[in-house]
């Protein structure tokens, strides 16, 4: 089906190519009507949808979201199914039990809108609200500060788009206005002015590129510590993050046995000359961490490790050969 199609009101054939303002509404049988025909149909605040019959009020027209009135008849019955089917994994003793209660959530929700055992299925929704009430209930309290959490950020978001919206058509129109004064102040100065023309265009341009860009300003709006704006009905009931206060970390240096002599200080390798037949460092290798200090100092360790090693095994062998002898 072409967009335009799926964009138009059924019953006054008008399309968003025709009326780009047309703001199309859907009703909870998932048939759309446009603005102007809800007014016409509903002047007396109830009456039945032109496509189906079903009896409809006014209240219950909502804008319509997504351009498919499938996807916008599903969204919606899912929401309604979803208040009362709000049953979580802990709420059930196995795994196993919890996927059979999400698939005939899903079951549920796809009769309703294909039209499937409709009356068969309202019957076993309204069955589970009564046997389930007091756990509905006990769910959607423990869920409403969740969602209030999510609306915040929803409605933030809105917010932010209307904003930078606003902010285009206000460059747009000073950046028109800007244009036009320009070339008006330009006429002027060709008309009145002694220099020549390519001279006033010359200076015409400079000044013109001279000029800032307008900006746009908002009201500031304080933010949350979560970073929720004020003023968008949430407040935050979230618990602080509790601090646990911790000894910091003290640094202490490992000394490691090597069974060797001790290898000369920094100092001592610069005074005794040890560093005579090693590279100097070059720029390249000091920017990467090299240092000819550095370098000899660890050939000298790695040279003096294990010279002072005596085994406790060839103590033993020696002593009994010198008393064998």
């Amino acid at each position: 089906m072409d967009l335009m199609d799926e964009q138009a009101c059924p019953r006054c054939k008008s399309t968003k190519f025709r009326n780009p303002a047309l703001k199309l509404l859907v009703n909870v049988c998932g048939h759309t009507l446009c603005e102007n025909c809800v007014e016409i149909l509903f002047v007396r605040g109830s009456g039945a949808c032109p496509s189906c019959n079903t009896p409809l009020r006014k209240n219950q027209f909502r804008v319509q979201e997504f351009e498919d009135a499938y996807v916008e008849k599903e969204v919606d019955i899912r929401k309604r199914i979803l208040k009362d089917f709000n049953q979580q994994e802990d709420d059930f003793p196995t795994l196993r039990e919890y996927n059979d209660y999400l698939e005939e959530v899903e079951t549920i929700i796809f009769n309703l809108t294909n039209g499937i055992d409709v009356e068969a299925t309202k019957k076993k929704v309204e069955l589970y609200r009564k046997q389930n009430r007091d756990r509905i209930t006990r769910n959607r309290s423990k869920q409403s500060s969740d969602q209030v959490y999510l609306e915040a950020l929803i409605q933030e978001e809105r917010e932010e788009q209307e904003e930078k919206r606003q902010q285009l058509q206000f460059l747009e129109r000073q950046t028109k206005n800007q244009k036009k004064r320009d070339k008006e102040a330009l006429i002027d100065e060709l008309i009145y002015s002694d220099m020549p023309a390519d001279h006033v265009i010359a200076s015409h341009t400079v000044s013109v590129e001279k000029q800032e860009a307008p900006v746009f300003k908002l009201p500031k709006k304080m933010t949350t510590s979560a970073g929720i704006r004020v003023g968008l009905g949430y407040q935050d009931t979230f618990l602080p993050v509790p601090k646990q206060e911790e000894v910091l970390y003290a640094y202490e240096e490992e000394h490691y046995e090597t069974y060797g002599p001790s290898a000369p200080t920094p100092e001592e390798i610069d005074s005794q000359r040890y560093n005579r037949h090693v590279r100097p460092a070059s720029p390249q290798g000091e920017a990467g961490g090299y240092g000819h200090n550095l370098a000899c100092l660890r050939a000298l360790q790695e040279a003096f490790s294990g010279l002072l090693f005596f085994p406790s095994v060839h103590v033993k062998d020696e002593t009994s050969v010198m008393e064998t002898s």
